[in-house]
């Protein structure tokens, strides 16, 4: 703990400069010395104001299984850590490398959509409609910070046990901007919320965001699906309390998925990496000797889906080492029986666009 306060003050310095500098670029956008694109089109932001974990991309699938039924959706996404450059179309036979984990993820489980990646939103919505002039809202992914594009609705994600109002700036936080950034923001939503929680805790994180009377303010959660086999998707897994668990997974934070599977298996293991790791040969190798020295018969290996997208680049060793690597997938869902009224936001957004 001490550590963790000398090093916040020694990096405090750092912060400064990296703060003046997101201040500058801030107002040079309030005195339009730089532009942000509009367009003619829903554009609807899912991002946050931290470094990842805050739960993006299962709050982007729950817009498009909302929207989906109704209207033409599309989502654009930078392709975090892909090994490739410029504008994509995503398709289901790519890779992760090709195109990055959570893009490839969109397209795998929503095969009908239009799934773009690019460093440049503001260049790749118009590449967009030029392919799919049907298209009739864009998702963007983790694009709250990117300012070249002022996006019609902004939904801020902020986690119940993280929130940005005690968090600091890069590099002694995890903040990418200043904490009052978060006003630009139409909906707020505190992701990641335990699944029991009372008026008063909703209150309480209400009072400390302080919301303006134009912001709304949601409370969600995850709801855990029955895992499947990373390689046949039909092939399901019933979780026991006498299920030996070893947890591969190189996501931001972590803690949320091992409550849940404490509560339902005998024992949990983890092997972690950091965010969007590309698991290499020593890592499935060390993955298939670690899950080797575990004694049940009662075995099993869990992994995120975003983790599959990558984990499947071996697919090859998983089949030879027959691995029972299965998938775990989540749904959002909300508070105080409010899903409807988020539902019925959003709605209103698209159909008042002008």
């Amino acid at each position: 703990m001490i550590q963790n306060i000398l090093v916040k003050i020694l990096l405090a310095p750092f912060s400064l400069l990296y703060g003046i500098g997101i201040s500058l670029r801030d107002f040079f956008y309030r005195k339009d010395l730089l532009k942000s694109t509009e367009f003619n089109i829903p554009t609807v932001s899912i991002g946050n104001l931290s470094v990842g974990g805050a739960g993006k991309t299962p709050h982007i699938e729950y817009l498009i299984r909302l929207l989906e039924p109704y209207i033409n959706v599309s989502t654009l996404s930078r392709g975090y850590n892909r090994k490739t450059k410029g504008f994509l179309l995503v398709h289901q036979g790519n890779t992760a490398e090709q195109v990055g984990d959570e893009p490839l993820q969109f397209k795998r489980k929503f095969k009908d959509i239009v799934v773009a990646i690019a460093e440049s939103r503001s260049f790749a919505i118009p590449k967009m409609l030029m392919s799919h002039p049907d298209i009739q809202v864009v998702l963007l992914d983790d694009a709250f910070q990117h300012r070249s594009i002022k996006p019609s609705l902004n939904i801020l994600l902020t986690e119940f046990s993280y929130p940005f109002t005690r968090d600091y700036l890069l590099p002694s936080g995890r903040l990418r901007e200043w904490r009052s950034a978060y006003q630009r923001a139409n909906i707020i939503i505190v992701s990641k919320c335990p699944t029991q929680m009372t008026i008063q805790d909703r209150e309480d994180m209400i009072a400390e965001i302080k919301p303006f009377p134009n912001q709304h303010v949601y409370f969600s959660y995850y709801s855990y699906l029955r895992p499947y086999f990373i390689l046949n998707r039909s092939q399901e897994l019933l979780l026991t309390e006498d299920l030996e668990v070893l947890v591969i997974c190189a996501i931001a934070r972590t803690e949320y998925l091992l409550e849940y599977l404490n509560t339902r298996t005998n024992t949990v293991k983890i092997i972690r990496y950091e965010d969007h790791h590309y698991f290499t040969k020593f890592d499935v190798s060390n993955l298939k000797t670690s899950f080797d020295k575990i004694t049940s018969t009662k075995k099993v290996i869990i992994t995120t889906e975003k983790d599959a997208m990558r984990l499947e680049l071996h697919r090859k060793f998983i089949l030879e080492n027959q691995l029972p690597i299965f998938v775990i997938p989540i749904q959002v869902e909300f508070h105080f029986d409010e899903a409807p009224q988020f539902d019925e936001d959003i709605k209103n957004h698209l159909l008042n666009f002008r």
